[in-house]
């Protein structure tokens, strides 16, 4: 049996830290134990962690269009995400694919994700991948093609996550319109006209079709056997119809209104790493410190800069002045929140994954991460 024993750690539990080792035997979390431990890897006193769960990343989208206008061979970028995502501690990702299209739109908002799932798939099949890969369904209401899209997937997909989402310009994330036009700008390289055009195109699609693919989508996360998510809630209105849908779980609300909202209904919160750890957010939403200082942070995701998950655990730990309760946002309560029970904390049976990490003043540093008891950075 393949066996790997860890000495010399302080590993971080649930609700405390001890020092002690484990053993982890064919993928799995044998036993702990306390105190110096049998001989094995001397971890010299580093901090052990379960191995962060990523509900929420742009970064294979980032990866297989790296500038406006080019696209990269998908097999390679599937490998240097999956390779990056090792790197910084996460050891469970659902990769985020948009579902919904505008084709001969100003945007380039094409359809892509089945095409790109399969790969994923492909890769995964042959043993090439590092971490363990679930798929996040962005639902685009307004868009064209959301609900064939949707109906190309199947319960075999590993779809975990299917989120609403809708980015008719002037509402949610992007109430200010100047920051709308100059995000997608820049984000799409279009000229002013283009940009019009788009925009009245987008207006246009919600129209004619968001309502209906917001009810799609809510049946298809149903037949997908996937959880369903909101996203940029910003509202108490938003939110009630978040928690008609049976929703649970709610991306980067933009107010504290719809956080609090989230909270009195029983929905938990995701905030972005990166809005953690730059002081705010890009958009000029609420900021993660503040509903994390409110006890309204749940969850925190990467969003757009993978190491953010690690590094926003440990500002949490800072804020909170506990770090137990900040590794969970980024292992078991997420964990719970996709309905993986096999894995987020470090205890016999769970799956081996772990991460080392040692302390360079405030940063964290990572000296090594196990996925299923095979090292895989």
């Amino acid at each position: 049996m393949a066996e790997t024993v860890l000495t010399n750690a302080r590993i971080v539990l649930p609700d405390e830290i001890i020092h002690g080792g484990l053993c982890m035997r064919d993928g799995r979390i044998a036993d702990l134990s306390s105190g110096p431990g049998a001989t094995g890897i001397d971890c010299d006193g580093d901090l052990l962690i379960p191995g962060l769960i990523e509900l929420h990343t742009d970064n294979l989208e980032r990866h297989i269009q790296p500038r406006p206008r080019v696209d990269w061979p998908h097999a390679p970028a599937i490998l240097a995400h999956d390779g990056e995502l090792a790197s910084v501690g996460i050891t469970t990702v659902f990769d985020a694919m948009r579902v919904g299209s505008i084709p001969n739109g100003q945007g380039r908002y094409l359809r892509y994700a089945r095409q790109l799932a399969t790969e994923l798939w492909e890769l995964r099949a042959a043993g090439a991948l590092r971490i363990n890969h679930y798929l996040h369904l962005r639902a685009e209401v307004c868009s064209a093609t959301l609900t064939d899209e949707l109906a190309e997937f199947s319960p075999k997909d590993r779809v975990g996550i299917v989120s609403l989402m809708d980015h008719t310009p002037g509402q949610r994330q992007f109430r200010d319109l100047d920051k709308y036009k100059a995000y997608v700008k820049g984000k799409r390289d279009l000229t002013d006209e283009q940009l019009r055009l788009h925009m009245a195109q987008l207006y246009e699609l919600r129209s004619a079709h968001g309502d209906a693919h917001e009810r799609a989508a809510v049946a298809e996360a149903a037949r997908l056997g996937a959880t369903l998510a909101s996203h940029d809630d910003t509202t108490k209105d938003h939110v009630a119809t978040s928690a008609g849908h049976g929703i649970k779980l709610a991306e980067f609300p933009t107010t504290l209104e719809a956080a609090r909202a989230c909270h009195a209904n029983g929905i938990r919160v995701i905030m972005g790493g990166p809005n953690l750890v730059r002081g705010g957010s890009h958009s000029g939403n609420v900021a993660a410190e503040e509903l994390a200082r409110l006890g309204l942070l749940d969850i925190l995701s990467s969003d757009y800069v993978p190491s953010s998950l690690l590094t926003g655990a440990f500002r949490l730990a800072t804020i909170w002045q506990d770090l137990p309760r900040a590794i969970a946002c980024v292992t078991a309560t997420p964990a719970e929140a996709a309905g993986l029970a096999d894995r987020g904390s470090i205890a016999p049976g769970k799956q081996a994954d772990l991460v080392r990490v040692s302390m360079l003043g405030d940063t964290p540093v990572i000296r090594t991460v196990w996925n299923r008891g095979r090292q895989v950075a």
